[in-house]
């Protein structure tokens, strides 16, 4: 049921959702004040969510900044987060979705030699059945890139963030006990709230952040200031989804 609950409450808080409100309000609505009101409450809407700047910035005060290859330590196991792909049933495949930048940072850290192992947590984030066990997937995935199966841990029932921590340290202290050191993998704009579940756990990770969104130093393009980038919805939803995430999960006691 929370999860159920949880879905409905990110398609509430979407500023799409908001925007075709506001629209929808001005067409059904007679009164010339409401109507007014609703159109510059939609045209407003439009031109904040949609600048590619304004996003930047506050989607910066949020996310956790990326680090440099070269500047991490030796960890003995990258733990790496799931949501990185969806399941295309058309070729019976993975199919990868930008939060599989992931992926692609945790091998470069396994082929740079900062890490000994990959931990892939996860199955599907979906309500109903739709073909993705992403960590199972994942592994078969890996082995055929030639990665030895020896090195590929994989959690196989998580389905948030929460019993991603919960079933890691699980997995981590029945059947590896030896790993000890712990590299997190996950989207930049999803480190704080994974960084608190695992913490919360008793596991102490050293954060990678991938699939940075905000500019960290601040050098735009001019079309960015003006144009708008009806893209940037989506990445609204992507991060109010985790602030609202953060502040479910410290109400429900899952993070401290």
């Amino acid at each position: 049921m929370f999860f159920v609950l949880s879905k409905f409450l990110l398609f509430l808080l979407s500023p799409f959702f908001w925007l075709v409100l506001c629209f929808a309000g001005y067409f059904i609505i007679k009164k010339t004040k409401w109507k007014k009101r609703l159109l510059y409450s939609g045209i407003s809407i439009f031109i904040f969510f949609s600048n590619t700047v304004i996003y930047s910035t506050i989607c910066g005060w949020w996310e956790v900044p990326g680090t440099k290859i070269d500047a991490v330590s030796h960890h003995d196991v990258a733990i790496v987060l799931g949501g990185m792909f969806e399941y295309n049933s058309d070729v019976n495949g993975l199919s990868i979705r930008r939060q599989g930048d992931r992926l692609v940072q945790a091998l470069s850290l396994y082929k740079g030699g900062k890490v000994d192992k990959l931990l892939i947590t996860g199955d599907s984030g979906f309500i109903g059945e739709r073909g993705l066990h992403e960590a199972r997937q994942v592994k078969e995935l890996l082995m055929l890139w030639g990665i030895p199966e020896a090195d590929i841990l994989t959690e196989e029932t998580s389905k948030n963030t929460h019993e991603n921590a919960a079933n890691t340290k699980k997995l981590l202290k029945n059947s590896y006990p030896h790993l000890r050191s712990y590299v997190l993998v996950t989207s930049g704009i999803h480190m704080k709230r994974s960084l608190a579940c695992f913490e919360t756990e008793g596991l102490k990770c050293t954060p990678f952040s991938t699939d940075l969104y905000a500019n960290q130093t601040g050098g735009y393009y001019w079309d960015q200031y003006l144009i708008p980038d009806v893209s940037n919805f989506d990445s609204w939803n992507y991060l109010m989804k985790e602030m609202a995430g953060y502040v479910v999960y410290d109400l429900a006691g899952y993070i401290d």
